[in-house]
């Protein structure tokens, strides 16, 4: 009995242990003042001994409960200083405390995973800027110091390191508003086909070694905000253009997979290896450094374009194409079957070079 008793205790709540003290001091003092009369002391003596005895009685067994709260406070204390390596121990045998100390190294773990997450943006950021400032400041140096003479060349340079400091910016500006939810956010039926045929129109008119082939079912649409599906179209056609050998076609498609509108970008590139398929949607990763810094990707588009999808409670994930290169598949929930009100269109293939 006694030892069934220890483990319920062991395993108890703070009101159970709080109880425990309460009834221990209560007994204890009631024992002594029965002791001191027994034993003809004076009552005011026996009670103020019952009380002394019985309050640290009570402040003995309280403190195993409550060491765990101080440890906590002092590593509340550390973590305001900066320091988010501290943790508490999450063993304690007080039930509430140890769902407690839990809560709080989760909270800790996570406050440093955004602390690294802050670091890593401003050194990437820092990183990124530089580079086409450098380039600016050293081209209007010389073209003010008449070294180079305003070329077309030159100026060309200038506007292509302008614009992909001016991409940057707005993909940083982007992220900021997706992560802290300050951007509009308004569903309406959108049609994928519709935002498809859109990006190959811009492909085909820009031109270029890599051309497009679209084979989309024109009855697939979602309900969603058409600006940013937009933008996930456009982020993931832009990625697999710059992946994309010279003479081969991106393929852009839309169809329906049972509640899900499926989404799919199709390069013929180097494709994605399996541990990277992970990293790739981390801000600043970029698989090939030279050629991406070069083209001007700084390695924020896919992190954007798993934002949006996520904001539309959909999935986004690499899978290798056939015979090779990479295939972005994109999943969207579909609207409820009573409000799937669009007419059946039949599927159409079209390429654009």
């Amino acid at each position: 009995m006694l030892r069934a008793l220890t483990v319920l205790v062991a395993n108890s709540s703070i009101k159970f242990r709080l109880g425990i003290a309460i009834v221990a001091g209560v007994i204890t003092s009631v024992a002594v003042v029965t002791l001191a009369r027994g034993a003809e002391v004076p009552w005011p003596f026996g009670a103020l001994a019952g009380a002394a005895i019985a309050l640290g009685l009570v402040q003995l067994l309280a403190r195993g409960t409550t060491s765990p709260l101080r440890e906590m406070a002092a590593a509340a204390q550390t973590m305001a200083s900066g320091d988010y390596t501290a943790r508490v121990d999450s063993t304690s045998s007080v039930t509430e405390v140890r769902r407690l100390a839990t809560s709080f190294n989760e909270m800790a773990e996570q406050l440093a995973q955004v602390d690294r997450f802050r670091r890593d943006l401003v050194a990437n950021a820092a990183h990124e800027l530089r580079t086409p400032i450098t380039v600016i400041t050293a081209a209007a140096e010389n073209l003010v110091d008449g070294i180079d003479q305003p070329t077309p060349d030159r100026l060309n340079l200038l506007l292509t390191q302008a614009e992909r400091l001016g991409r940057l910016v707005n993909q940083l500006l982007d992220l900021s508003r997706l992560e802290s939810g300050a951007v509009p956010f308004e569903r309406v039926p959108v049609v994928l086909a519709d935002l498809l045929d859109e990006a190959a129109a811009a492909i085909e008119v820009r031109g270029g070694p890599v051309g497009v082939t679209l084979d989309v079912d024109r009855s697939t649409w979602v309900m969603g905000d058409e600006e940013r599906l937009r933008q996930v179209v456009t982020n993931l056609s832009e990625n697999a253009l710059r992946h994309a050998p010279p003479g081969t076609s991106i393929t852009l498609r839309a169809h329906t997979d049972g509640n899900h509108a499926v989404l799919e970008v199709e390069d013929l590139g180097p494709g994605i290896a399996p541990e990277e398929a992970l990293r790739i949607f981390d801000r600043f990763y970029r698989l090939d450094e030279a050629r991406s810094a070069d083209d001007g990707g700084a390695g924020l588009g896919l992190s954007i374009v798993k934002w949006v999808v996520e904001l539309h409670k959909g999935t986004i994930r690499p899978e290798p194409a056939i015979p090779w290169g990479c295939r972005m598949v994109v999943r969207l929930p579909l609207p409820p079957p009573h409000d799937r009100t669009t007419p059946d269109q039949p599927r159409t293939t079209s390429i654009a070079g």
